[in-house]
């Protein structure tokens, strides 16, 4: 089978679009009919003009109405607990596992990378050279949560041409995945850290500007597991994933860890007219900011407990998350792993080369919304988000929010 190497999971994008509106009257019980008329008919439509019709859409609501489900192109197995990879969506449960930690008096998000974790004589991060990096005194805890500490990107940014390193004018990523041919490489924290500070790259200096950054969430994984003594993945299992009944969410970190649970939608890379099979993948390089594998009612019930303050993290930590500033970017504004989108409210997007996520929650209304497409398109990204909020916010005013 073709694989394609997966290095993109940081797509965000704050998400606008005009749309007609959906008459929200009429019986509840033919919501579903309409719902999967809507999302077949804009799908369709959306395919219309691709040279390739591989991969559907999946869209799930959760509201006051009640749970509603309707896909496209995804075939019979298509229901609301079917598997996909969440990319970027993975940042929500880093930030709330950091302001849990900070809930519970074990960290303060305004110490900065090298301030000692309260009541230990332990720094947040390890006093080694693979953790020198750039500014590392100055930057805070809360800067990494808002992409505004200037981390350098080893997710969405090739290491400059002029490094010594054998990688220099690469992605790292690439580099040990393809060049190398290491494509069950796990990699580590340790290590994409390492390059960072190898290498001394840095966008700027903390606090002066705004750059996404997958990277800086990795240092908050590593800063989530030396302050609980849990890995990643399993401090997120006990305290949000289990007792918020997401029974269906995982978190894989190794390089071997490449398949997704059954029933899966089968994700797509649209590339030069071609659509490449990018299901299988290492996510091992984003553990912390990519690598949730999840189902729509799963990500929509994560979606809907967090931002409504029932997921374990109190309210004043959740107002923290959606305290959105302007970023002067296409973003338009971020939080503390919280992003926007006006009609739908606050929660994230993701980007992996077979997938594209929306998630969002309303909290005057009670609604949350999660859709994903199973066909990413390389050349149009962006237009591609714009549809799938398109479609989320034509689907709320059809139940009448």
């Amino acid at each position: 089978m073709r694989k394609t190497v997966v290095t993109v999971t940081g797509i965000l994008m704050a998400i606008f679009l005009p749309i007609s509106i959906i008459a929200g009257s009429g019986c509840a019980s033919a919501y579903p009919a309409r719902l999967s008329d809507l999302v077949e008919t804009r799908w369709a439509k959306y395919l219309a003009d691709k040279t390739v019709m591989k991969g559907g859409m999946a869209l799930h609501i959760i509201s006051p109405k009640g749970s509603y489900f309707a896909s496209a192109n995804l075939g019979p197995q298509a229901k609301e607990g079917i598997h996909f990879r969440g990319a970027s969506t993975t940042k929500t449960f880093t930030a709330a596992s950091i302001l849990l930690l900070q809930q519970q008096g074990k960290l303060n998000i305004d110490d900065t990378l090298v301030a000692r974790i309260p009541g230990t004589s332990t720094p947040y991060l390890p006093d080694i050279p693979s953790y020198d990096i750039p500014y590392k005194d100055k930057i805070t805890i809360r800067q990494l949560l808002g992409h505004r500490a200037g981390v350098f990107d080893l997710s969405n940014t090739d290491i400059p041409g002029d490094s010594n390193a054998p990688y220099a004018g690469k992605s790292y990523l690439n580099y040990i995945r393809q060049d190398l041919k290491q494509d069950d490489h796990t990699f580590t924290f340790d290590e994409l850290v390492g390059v960072v500070s190898t290498n001394r790259l840095s966008y700027f200096a903390p606090d002066t500007g705004f750059h996404y950054s997958d990277t800086g969430y990795s240092i908050l994984g590593k800063i989530i597991e030396r302050v609980s003594g849990k890995d990643y993945a399993s401090f997120v299992q006990e305290y949000f994933l289990s007792p918020n009944g997401l029974a269906n969410t995982s978190l894989p970190s190794r390089g071997n860890e490449q398949l997704i649970p059954a029933p899966f939608a089968e994700g797509y890379l649209w590339y030069n007219g071609e659509a490449i099979a990018t299901t299988q993948d290492n996510m091992s390089a984003h553990v912390a900011e990519g690598n949730v594998i999840t189902t729509p009612r799963d990500l929509a019930r994560w979606c809907q407990l967090l931002y409504s303050g029932k997921a374990g993290l109190e309210q004043k930590y959740v107002d923290l998350m959606t305290d959105l500033k302007p970023t002067r970017e296409s973003h338009i504004v971020y939080g503390l792993g919280t992003e926007y989108t006006s009609g739908l409210g606050p929660g994230h997007n993701g980007g992996h080369l077979g997938y594209l996520t929306l998630m969002r929650y309303d909290p005057q209304k009670d609604v949350a919304v999660v859709a994903f497409a199973s066909g990413f398109d390389a050349s149009d990204i962006y237009y591609e988000a714009f549809y799938l909020s398109d479609i989320a916010i034509a689907a709320r005013q059809m139940l009448g929010y």
